[in-house]
């Protein structure tokens, strides 16, 4: 019996080691935003990180997207181990409460990313329902089969960690979000000595961001936006208003150290950003004087040249604070001539025409528009071309896989590392969906497509708004809408009253009346001329207004036609 247990144990062993580690790219890859990642093990998951990305400006209606993970949820028996989050950031986040509704399992975060989602779960009455584990940079977590390596880095906002996956098929590193920023605003560099003691061991695969894999040089230091905030705020004779994202805390220190510098106080707007900071300043990542933070109201009272405001919508968000200042669509604030307005952000790929249209509309109003490139007012949370150079030779991997960016982006990446020595055969470029697998051998072969596109999230509806719905809400924005109303004798098909033709979007009262007039002409003409029933007519209606349409205007409404037999 012993001898036969232990040849069943040897069988399962030569099994398991013929297994190959898969990797499946689910966001991130082939876009900015989305960022998600599972490791399978046979039936063992690891993700890291679940993040949304911002809709597009043709994706009308549209709140944000959210990975496609259906793979992950439609494979009997999967067991996720763990879900590991990198950073507080949205596109490495804001997809969290849907990932752990449909995949419940223990979440894994710094202090600082982990009260960040705290609020974010209890926002969605999922605190009580999930593990939410908390470690320190350099710490070791068992989710066997993965041992996590945990290691600090780097990056726009603290407590970022990288990890190094331990697996049956040997080590892997995920870099995270990361640059090597020598004077960052924390004082905690990145861990050198950590990539280079995986570097010892010998690495499987590296993956590493590729945001600014197209940027040659190093990014500057977070220290440089000191410079530029003493600057704008010495000259600033009114309000100064600072935007920059709600989870970027090491920006709002910043900010409270100059606005404490020149006798100012500081009112915060937007909910995401007073919920984060009131979360930072408990876990002490912000060090912010008592009587520093104060009131909407109390900043309506003081004179202007002691008030620095702090608001979300630096990505030109509709419902965010500094859209609705722009478009004097806030309850509580104006813009008002002489004030500052400082944008700590760069464009998020897609947002640049949105973010475009507000700084203009704020010139209107009489704001100073302070922003990128006219200041250093922000930079980069991501390592340029020599950083990730210097990331390539620290790791030294046998296989490379560049992540988070657009194709344009990896593509780049690649050829930075065909630069540090790494073969073409170990490099894969992919996009999401694309299954990478790693063998015993250390060999890297790409394997079959899943599902890993967009799951559009429209008010509380996730994943039922398709792409010809997007279409279909563009047409009507573009062409406009008709819609018409007749009513017919049942049997004999008479008319029995004047047609209505309404139009919405389409022409103008002044210049279309002519337009609508004939339209109801031929609406009944068509009726008249025609027999059959109401279905067969409301098809030979909508036939004629398109041709008639169109012919005037060169524009084809979405046509609405409605026949009552009575």
């Amino acid at each position: 019996m012993n001898a036969s247990r232990d040849s069943a144990r040897r069988a399962k062993q030569q099994t398991m080691s013929d297994t190959p580690l898969q990797v499946i790219p689910l966001g991130g890859l082939g876009e900015i935003g989305k960022n998600m990642m599972a490791f399978q093990y046979g039936k063992d998951v690891l993700i890291v990180d679940a993040g949304l990305m911002f809709p597009e400006n043709d994706m009308l209606g549209i709140d944000y997207i959210i990975p496609d993970f259906r793979y992950l949820t439609e494979q009997r028996g999967l067991r996720v181990r763990g879900i590991i989050i990198t950073h507080g950031h949205e596109d490495h986040t804001g997809a969290i409460q849907h990932v752990v509704s449909a995949l419940p399992a223990p979440i894994y975060a710094t202090p600082l990313t982990a009260g960040l989602l705290e609020v974010k779960l209890r926002q969605a009455r999922l605190l009580d329902r999930v593990a939410l584990n908390v470690f320190e940079a350099g710490d070791k977590i068992d989710l066997s089969p993965f041992g996590i390596e945990t290691f600090h880095v780097c990056h726009s906002i603290p407590d970022c960690v990288g990890l190094g996956i331990n697996t049956p098929m040997g080590l892997f590193v995920h870099t995270g979000d990361f640059k090597f920023d020598p004077t960052p605003v924390d004082r905690w560099v990145t861990d050198y000595a950590k990539l280079a003691s995986f570097s010892a061991r010998g690495v499987v695969a590296l993956f590493s961001d590729s945001t600014n894999a197209d940027r040659r040089g190093w990014t500057p230091s977070e220290s440089v936006i000191d410079g530029a905030f003493d600057r704008v705020f010495r000259a600033a004779k009114g309000r100064v208003v600072v935007s920059s994202f709600a989870s970027l805390i090491s920006r709002v220190q910043q900010v409270a150290w100059v606005s404490e510098r020149y006798g100012r106080k500081i009112a915060i707007f937007g909910t995401s950003m007073s919920e984060n900071v009131k979360m930072a300043t408990k876990l002490g990542y912000l060090d912010l004087p008592d009587d520093l933070i104060i009131s909407a109201d109390e900043a309506r009272y003081l004179p202007a040249d002691q008030v620095t405001l702090m608001v979300t919508g630096s990505q030109g968000e509709p419902s965010a604070v500094l859209n609705r200042l722009a478009t004097n669509r806030h309850n509580q604030l104006n813009i008002e001539t002489g004030d500052t307005v400082i944008i700590s952000a760069h464009p998020i790929p897609g947002n640049e025409e949105t973010v475009s249209r507000t700084i203009n509309r704020l010139f209107q109003r009489g704001a100073q528009v302070i922003y990128d490139p006219i200041d250093s007012v922000h930079v980069s949370g991501h390592a340029s071309q020599e950083e990730q150079k210097l990331m390539l030779n620290l790791v030294r991997p046998r296989n490379f896989v560049p992540v988070h960016g657009e194709l344009r982006h990896l593509k780049a990446h690649r050829e930075l590392a065909l630069q540090v020595g790494i073969s073409d055969e170990n490099i894969a470029v992919v996009e999401n969906g694309t299954k990478l697998l790693f063998h015993g051998d250390g060999r890297m072969t790409i394997g079959e497509r899943v599902p890993g596109g967009y799951v559009f999230v429209d008010g509380s509806s996730v994943g039922d708004v398709h792409p010809s719905v997007i279409r279909e809400r563009e047409t009507l924005g573009r062409d406009g809408v008709v819609v018409v109303t007749a009513v017919i004798e049942r049997g004999s098909g008479r008319v029995l009253c004047q047609p209505e033709v309404r139009a919405y979007g389409f022409v103008t009262s002044t210049t279309g009346n002519n337009l609508l007039e004939s339209g109801v002409q031929s609406v009944r003409r068509v009726l008249e001329q025609n027999g059959g029933n109401a279905s067969r007519k409301r098809d030979q209606v909508e036939d004629a207004l398109s041709k008639l349409f169109y012919n005037e205007t060169r524009r084809r409404p979405k046509l609405f036609v409605t026949i009552h037999e009575a």
